[in-house]
């Protein structure tokens, strides 16, 4: 028996009857070899965490474009907390951590750049709409690796299409990322604007920080033990009636005070506005784009498709530097 096998077998005796164990797992799109050190879903975590769509998370807007200050959340540190709140979740449920990991860190490999702005750009001017979690999807299933894909196993692709409010993962670990998503993104995009001086803590009900906590620390810790209380030994990840309500209530409060703030949107219309100008530029000039996506459109792939795949690929300063290249004037000095 080999390493894989061994802990394949600890994960059938001592994880709950509800996790996915690694080797039930529906499999891979493409049949592989498997490892004889690394379970097939440490596998696609490790895939996922070297892939180059994971590596431009750090330079992609979370909810501040731009922000002046070394201590506001990105992408890609967003992805680091989702997942370390799942894993948390996980090893007290005793569900697959592997899993759970692997979809947290591929859940946004899909997101534009600036964020929600540059997913709402595409989605108006694409025919064919634009979601940052099916590109999440195609990214794993098709774009990385050249176009090959990372040939990831059902259980992920299914947690990552399905992180979204409104969707239904299959697996308890995908249910547990999609309730950790949340989760953190209302705790460090509240720190964040408290930081900014968008919200204080005054801002927030007192009846709602009685229930919740005083501080986004406490409130992170609220809903976690909330989840856990209420998931153990069953067959759904939920949370109590009481903290939900409160939840969606904090969530509000957010979009109310500080998703829709003056402050975080005030360069918002110039980055969409931006990349609308660069969808319509690639559309008209699609051998402009990198070489990976020019093979898209030899493979048959649609010129919207591919430059849709460009464009969410770039980070936010790659985008900036790309528009000022083809529509601010140089002087003749940089040639």
């Amino acid at each position: 028996m080999n390493i894989r096998e061994s802990m394949e077998k600890r994960e059938l005796e001592l994880l709950s009857p509800y996790a996915s164990c690694s080797v039930r797992s529906i499999g891979r799109e493409r049949a592989e070899e498997e490892c004889d050190v690394r379970t097939v879903f440490q596998r696609d975590r490790d895939r996922i965490l070297h892939s180059k769509a994971f590596r431009r998370l750090k330079d992609k807007t979370q909810v501040f474009l731009a922000p002046q200050g070394d201590h506001y959340r990105n992408r890609l540190t967003h992805t680091l907390e989702v997942s370390q709140i799942a894993r948390t979740i996980a090893k007290a449920l005793r569900l697959n951590e592997d899993l759970v990991e692997a979809i947290a860190l591929g859940h946004d490999l899909g997101h534009t750049p600036f964020g929600h702005a540059g997913e709402k750009a595409l989605n108006e001017i694409s025919p064919g709409g634009f979601a940052h979690y099916k590109q999440s999807a195609r990214v794993v299933q098709v774009l990385e690796k050249n176009g090959e894909g990372l040939n990831l196993t059902w259980e992920v692709i299914d947690g990552i299409l399905n992180h979204r409010t409104s969707g239904n993962p299959s697996t308890l670990e995908g249910q547990v990322v999609r309730f950790s998503d949340k989760i953190a993104y209302l705790h460090h995009d509240m720190d964040d604007a408290q930081r900014a001086g968008i919200i204080t803590e005054d801002d927030i009900p007192v009846t709602m920080r009685m229930l919740l906590g005083y501080t986004t620390r406490e409130r992170l810790n609220t809903f976690v033990h909330d989840i856990i209380e209420n998931s153990m030994d069953r067959d759904r990840i939920q949370m109590s009636e009481e903290i939900q309500e409160a939840l969606m209530d904090l969530r509000e409060l957010m979009f109310r005070s500080v998703y829709d703030h003056r402050e975080a949107k005030r360069e918002e219309k110039k980055a969409i506005n931006m990349l609308k100008e660069l969808y319509r530029y690639y559309i008209e000039h699609p051998e402009a784009m990198s070489r990976e996506y020019r093979d898209l459109l030899l493979k048959g792939e649609s010129t919207d498709r591919a430059v849709c795949d460009y464009l969410s690929g770039m980070t936010d300063q790659y985008s900036m530097t790309k528009f000022r290249e083809i529509y601010i004037p140089q002087s003749w000095d940089s040639y």
